[in-house]
Formats: structure tokens, C-alpha cells, sequence
């Protein structure tokens, strides 16, 4: 019989009552006493050479506060980077400089150049348009490749080449891997593309500035995903305010992806506006300006290449990728493409060799950076669309080659420098072949066959990696900030607890899953917990929510911090029983002597804690209050294997997706609901790469793709209901919890499963294709059909 509580059950999520409600808070819900509004001018030209900016006409238009531009802003320092990388030859990345507002030139369709703040949002769009720029267009590098060639224009002009990094991992492999494919018995080869994404969460970004001239405070409100790390970044590096007089807020978020990891020139004017003006200042997007502003996902150009032996054993892999990152680089754009990405190029196999080749380039584009999965999706979608290809080639059942070449021992080291703790994946595609019914294939494609359309499947196996860690090796990785988790736990005299928690909440469910976690431990109700989380002024520190850590992480530390508040309460309950405090045991919320009836409640303990009348002082410190950070000794690696069913109308191209099925194996689960609405929404936004989704540009730089008119996200009607199993289960053997990751598994897994179908459709009808790039759209799949 299922739980009703406390860890494995699937209570209703509190937080939805707010949401669904309309009784949110969200950043645009924020309005203070007195704000003034902020509309950015950008530039419509992907690069030019500023030449002047005259702003004498808007600054006397109506309500206009002040007018800013990069002038304002020298001496002050640029966005930072968060993380860099050293390439193949030793030699640190070269690193930009990233102006709040564009000083000299231009580089991006997008980049702000001036910001009027006025007191209306009408008005300060009003006195943009009024902006006189002169700006001399200079030639535009959209194409990755052809950015690399000689005599290409420099997006940066004190820069030797548009080379950001030319990475090499393994790079003692690489000879080993070249003789590997010499003597190899057959070698499979695959360029494909994985396509440029952009997020488009609920919620567009949303700054609001405010400083208090008698504390000389500043206050951020902000849509992050980890409002500590705005902190750190902006007071820091940017405007130079003293962590203890910055306050970061990062309330309800409509949706995160990745994209408000970072941090943002919006974020930094408002906080620096606020204090030139003497008023709050406020900025929401709009969605045109999401688009060009937001940071993108993905864009990869990759060459990948597997070897096999004559039983069809991976002997080595190597890969060759063109990784974009845009204009400057984003905040964890480096470590996307290399330490997120290479490092898993392994997947499921005992691959003995594997070498990764990455050339980082800027192009005049908009930043590029993490976007649900950051580097694994890529890595997955090489690796399965290469083995599919393999299969084809050899003649043999694509299932079969994986499971032939699955790694079946743990830990396992891999190739690429990281070790799986524990995992099953034989246990995982047993599972997907039962739940999607691939015996009865056979009889559903033929009935689609009656009907004059295609059915394709489509098999994908991933592993990803996730809360990276720990912090020692990452800082040596390149890393500048520290990837552990903190969380404070007060417990109130009547009994109820406060979890300050570093992790942030923006659709994860942490007000729901934590409580489950400290009830269990402690034996008391989820509605005597509360998580408090989103405020620098609550939360010691915190690295916030990315890389489906929230858990693994997070939730470590909460638990950590909760055994020392049951650590202590014990030696409270020992005082009042009169009793060694080794013999004190906690069940269903009631203290014990062990094999005597003495007992006290949890809530007889925790008053006691603040009224301490009788206590030995010398030997109890009053209050209930302990805080913990949390380092992981290792990443998590859930894994699974999914199974997509398409069918093809010959006539047209389009492709619908008729069954998709998802086993996944993310150790010890907290709350079963929340884990599969997870998978959902994450196989929904690797469908909507697979098919409809891509940003594309023009030979001058200018997005084409600028709207939902032309970016097309996916809707009800073109994904189907999901079988979703997570019972396969090799719990993580380094956290407390022993729970692995399960916010990106969705985005991983169904990307190569939907390309894989639609080519195994494609062939049923005797095309001889082996790969069409994303998006899958009609015209594409016509095309391929067409030759």
C-alpha cells in the first residue's frame, strides 16, 4: 500500500495552492514605494563600431529620470565569468570583457546600449526611440567555422582570434585512441548538429533595484536560480558592494531552465541605477526581448567517431566539436561543452578509450550556456545517434549492440575521469522493453501501414551526472566559486521547524519533498517544516538550484544540519529522563530510554531547549538551532533507457509521436509525483528540440526565429501521454539520502529516442538515411524522403 507520508509518498504539492490560486509572488509582483522603470535601447546590428550617442532629445522628453550609458560605467568591472577553462596546450581561455552597457562596439543583435529610466515603462520606451546612435556596421561572424578562418572579423577587437579554447580530454588518450581506430574492425562516422535552444520559461527575467541611503544597503529583486551567486558575482566583481550590504531576492520563479542561472547586465544596472537616482528602479522583458537578451542553449557542430572491433566491441571514441558561445561568455558557459559535456562521453559503455576535441568560439551571437542538462544532452545525443548508426551498418538489433557493450561492474571508472558509483542498466532496458510493449512493435507498425503512414522506433540509454562536485576537484577543473549546498534547521519551541536552505525552488517541489524528509527523520507532521529559501538575507550561503542538485545536495545538507539538531535534542531529553544520553532513541516524534517506558515528546524537548529552567548549563547550551554545508564527495549518475514510437505521413513530413516510454533509475525517490511530473516536463522539452524548436540566424546576425511566431515550442497536441517508470533503483552510495538527479533526465534521454524513430521509420520504407539533424521539422523530414 503506498505511503501517505514522509519519504516515498506523493503527498499533494503545497506550494501549487499559491500558484494555482494566483496568489504567487513573483519578481514582477514586486513594486515598491516610489520606482521608477528602466527600458532598454539595443542594438538591431549583430556588430558595429559605436561612433556616438546623442541623448540630448530624450533626455528632456516627459518623465525621463536619467539616461545611461557605457560611459557611465567605466571603472566599473564587466560580468564576470564563472568558471575557466585551460586548453590542450596548457594555455587559460581567452576571456572578454563584458560591459553592462556596450562601450566601443557593439556585438550582438540585443546588446543594450543605453537605458533610460523614466517614470513609466511607457516612457522610457518612448525616450529610447529618441536616441540618436551612430553606429558604422562592421562585418558580422554568425558561422562557427568560418569564425575560425583566417582574416574573419574579431568580435573582440583585443582578442588574437575568435577562439575562446581548443580543448582536449583525454589528451593522454589521444594517441591511444588513433591507434585504436587504426586496427578497429569497423568504424562508424556521424556529423550532426545539435540545434541552438532558447528557454522561454513562464516567466520572463525581471530586476528591480533598490538602495537605502541610511544603511547604504542595496537590495536586488531578481528571477535566479541562485540568488547567492548573484550576490557573490555582482557585489564582487561588478559594482563593488560588500556582501553584508547587498541583498539578493530570489521569490517565486515561473520557470528557470538553466537560463536564470546567470548572471545578467540587467540585474547589475538596476542594483547601480537604484543608488544614482536615490529610487528603486525596476525592468521586466518582454518577450521580443527575452529572445535576444536570454541566454541561448546547445548549438554544437560535432564530428563523432566510434570504433568497434570484430564482435562489435566499443574500442574507442572520439569526437570533434565547434561549440558556440556567443558574443561574451555567459557565467558557466565554458564548463558546459567541456567538464559537463566530456566527461561524459563514456555513457553507458565500457568504452576503453575516448578522446574529446572542443574549439569554444565566439560568433556575434547571443551568449550561449547551460539550458536544461548543459553538456549532457550533448553528449547523449552523440553518443546514441552514433551507436544507432552503428547498428544500421552492421546489421545488428540496436538493443543487442547496447547491451552487449553496457558496463555491469561498480564502481566503474571511465575513460573520461569520472566513476560511476553504483547503476543497472541491463535492469533499466529490461524494464523499457516491458513497459513499451516492444514485442508488439511489429503488429503496430503494420496497422499504421494500413493507413499509409511510417512507424518508427526509436531506443536511447543516458547517464548523466549530476550536483557536481565535489568542490576541490571542480576548483581545480576551473571552477571560481565553491559547488557545495548549506541549510540552517531552527526548531521553534512549540515544536515547528524553519529550513533555511541554500537550494532555490523554481519548480522542483522543495516545499513539499524537504518536509518529507525531516518529518521521517524526526517522526513528526510535513506541516510542522517550512523552507525558507530565495532571500541572501535568510540563508547563510547557498549555490542555488542547477544540475538537478537540489536533493543530492540541498537536501544533504539539510540533513546533516538535522542530525545535529537531533543530536542535541537528545542530549535535552537525556537531562529530563534523567538518563545517559547514549540510551536516548527517537521514534514517531517521542524521545526513550531504551528498554525502559520513560519516554518525552519532540515537543516537550524543544520547549525545554528555550525554557531552560532546570538545565546543567556548564553542560547544555539553550535554542535549537544548527547549521551545515554539505560538499558531495562525488557527482550522482542516475541513468535509464527510453523508447519512442513515431509515425511519418510520407505526403507531408510530419512526424506525430505516438507512444514514449521512460525507465529511469534515479536511486532512493522522496516523492514519486514530483519525480515523474520532472520526467514529463523534461521528455516534453527534449521533444520540442527533436521537432520544432531552433534559433536561427541570418548571414548578418539577425535572429530569425525572434518570436513565438517563428519559434516553435511545443504544445499539448504534439506530445502524447508518457509511460514513466523509476522502480529500478541502485541508490547513490555517497549522500545521506542516497538520491541521484531526476530534473534533466527527460531532456537527455528523448531527443536521440525521437531522431532515432523517425530515421527507423524513414528506412522501413526503404530510404537509405542515416541521420536528419533537429528540428525534425516537416520540411526536413519531406526533403530526406525526397533526396
Amino acid at each position: 500500500m503506498p505511503k501517505d507520508h514522509g519519504i516515498g509518498a506523493s503527498p499533494k504539492r503545497r506550494e501549487d495552492l499559491r500558484f494555482l490560486t494566483g496568489s504567487g509572488r513573483y519578481t514582477d509582483d514586486i513594486n515598491l514605494r516610489g520606482q521608477a522603470y528602466v527600458h532598454f535601447l539595443r542594438s538591431d546590428m549583430a556588430h558595429g563600431k559605436i561612433n556616438g550617442i546623442n541623448t540630448r532629445m530624450a533626455e528632456e522628453m516627459p518623465g525621463v529620470i536619467r539616461i545611461f550609458t557605457g560611459a557611465d560605467f567605466e571603472g566599473i568591472g564587466g560580468l564576470p565569468c564563472g568558471w575557466q577553462v585551460t586548453d590542450k596546450h596548457g594555455q587559460p581561455m581567452q576571456e572578454p570583457g563584458h560591459p553592462v552597457l556596450a562601450q566601443g562596439k557593439v556585438r550582438h543583435v540585443g546588446d543594450p546600449i543605453a537605458a533610460v529610466v523614466a517614470e513609466s515603462r511607457e516612457q522610457a520606451r518612448d525616450a529610447a526611440e529618441a536616441i540618436e546612435v551612430d553606429i558604422e556596421e562592421l562585418p558580422a561572424v554568425i558561422d562557427m567555422k568560418a569564425a575560425l578562418e583566417d582574416g574573419a572579423a574579431l568580435v573582440h577587437d583585443d582578442l588574437t582570434s575568435n577562439l575562446c579554447y581548443d580543448w582536449g580530454f583525454v589528451e593522454e588518450n589521444k594517441a591511444a585512441v588513433e591507434e585504436a581506430f587504426q586496427k578497429a574492425a569497423h568504424v562508424t562516422t556521424l556529423e550532426l548538429v545539435n540545434n541552438r535552444l532558447i528557454a522561454n520559461p513562464m516567466e520572463p527575467r525581471v530586476a528591480v533595484g533598490d538602495y537605502d541611503r541610511a544603511d547604504d544597503e542595496s537590495t536586488l529583486y531578481t528571477t535566479s536560480q541562485n540568488p547567492h551567486v548573484i550576490r557573490l558575482l555582482m557585489g564582487a566583481f561588478v559594482l563593488g558592494i560588500p556582501e553584508h550590504k547587498l541583498r539578493v531576492v530570489a521569490p517565486d520563479v515561473g520557470g528557470g531552465f538553466g537560463t536564470k542561472i546567470f548572471h545578467y547586465a540587467e540585474e547589475a544596472f538596476c542594483t547601480f541605477a537604484a543608488k544614482q537616482i536615490n529610487r528603486p528602479v525596476k525592468w521586466t522583458a518582454s518577450r521580443s526581448e527575452a529572445f535576444i537578451s536570454d541566454a541561448h542553449g546547445r548549438d554544437h557542430v560535432t564530428k563523432i567517431q566510434l570504433a568497434l572491433d570484430a564482435d562489435n566491441n566499443f574500442t574507442a571514441l572520439r569526437t570533434d566539436t565547434y561549440a558556440n558561445m556567443g558574443a561574451y561568455l555567459s557565467t558557466f558557459a565554458p564548463s558546459v561543452p567541456t567538464w559537463l559535456h566530456g566527461t561524459l562521453m563514456a555513457g553507458n559503455y565500457k568504452t576503453p578509450l575516448v578522446y574529446v576535441n572542443v574549439k569554444a568560439v565566439f560568433t556575434n551571437t547571443v551568449p550561449v550556456d547551460a539550458y536544461r542538462g548543459a553538456g549532457r544532452p550533448e553528449a547523449t545525443f552523440q553518443l546514441e545517434r552514433v551507436i544507432d548508426k552503428a547498428a544500421l551498418e552492421l546489421g545488428v538489433d540496436p538493443i543487442a549492440l547496447r547491451r552487449q557493450n553496457f558496463i555491469t561492474e561498480f564502481p566503474y571508472a571511465t575513460p573520461v575521469a569520472v566513476e560511476y558509483d553504483t547503476g543497472d542498466y541491463h535492469a533499466t532496458m529490461d524494464k523499457l522493453e516491458e513497459i513499451a510493449d516492444l514485442k508488439g512493435f511489429a503488429a503496430r507498425r503494420a496497422e499504421s501501414e494500413t493507413r499509409g503512414r511510417l512507424r518508427g522506433l526509436g531506443i536511447n540509454c543516458y547517464i548523466e551526472a549530476c550536483g557536481i562536485a565535489p568542490s576541490n576537484l571542480v576548483g581545480q577543473l576551473g571552477a571560481r566559486a565553491g559547488l557545495y549546498e548549506s541549510a540552517t534547521v531552527r526548531v521553534n519551541a512549540t515544536g515547528g521547524l524553519v529550513v533555511m536552505t541554500g537550494s532555490h525552488s523554481h519548480g522542483q517541489g522543495h516545499e513539499t519533498s524537504f518536509p518529507q524528509v525531516i518529518a521521517e527523520m524526526i517522526g513528526i507532521d510535513e506541516s510542522m517544516v517550512e523552507i525558507v529559501h530565495g532571500d541572501t538575507s535568510k540563508v547563510p550561503m547557498g549555490m542555488g538550484t542547477y544540475g538537478s542538485r537540489s536533493l543530492a545536495v540541498g537536501g544533504s545538507a539539510m540533513v546533516r544540519a538535522t542530525e545535529k539538531i537531533i543530536k542535541k535534542a537528545k542530549k535535552i531529553a537525556a537531562h529530563l529522563m534523567e538518563a545517559s544520553e547514549a540510551d536516548i532513541e527517537l521514534k514517531d516524534g517521542q524521545f526513550s530510554v531504551a528498554g525502559t517506558d520513560k519516554s518525552v515528546a519532540w515537543g516537550d524537548v524543544t520547549l525545554a531547549a528555550y525554557v531552560p529552567h532546570n538545565y546543567p548549563l556548564d553542560e547544555i547550551e539553550p535554542g535549537l538551532e544548527e547549521t551545515a554545508f554539505y560538499d558531495p564527495a562525488n557527482f550522482t549518475y542516475p541513468s535509464g533507457a527510453y523508447a519512442c514510437e513515431v509515425e511519418v505521413d510520407p505526403a507531408t513530413g510530419k512526424v506525430t509521436i505516438e507512444r514514449f516510454s521512460a525507465a529511469d533509475d534515479f536511486g532512493n525517490i522522496i516523492n514519486p509525483m514530483i519525480v515523474t511530473g520532472q520526467v514529463h516536463g523534461g521528455i516534453g522539452q527534449g521533444i520540442g528540440q527533436a521537432l520544432l524548436e531552433g534559433a536561427v540566424y541570418d548571414e548578418n546576425g539577425q535572429l530569425l526565429s525572434a518570436s513565438y511566431m517563428d519559434y516553435a515550442m511545443p504544445r499539448a497536441s504534439d506530445v502524447p501521454f508518457y509511460t514513466v517508470d523509476h522502480s529500478c533503483q541502485t541508490p547513490c552510495t555517497h549522500n545521506p539520502l542516497g538520491v541521484k538527479g531526476c530534473g534533466e533526465a527527460g531532456a537527455i534521454g528523448s531527443p536521440p529516442a525521437v531522431v532515432n524513430a523517425v530515421v527507423d521509420a524513414l528506412r522501413s520504407a526503404g530510404k537509405d538515411i542515416t541521420h536528419i539533424d533537429m528540428p525534425l521539422s516537416p520540411a526536413r523530414v519531406w526533403a530526406a524522403m525526397n533526396g
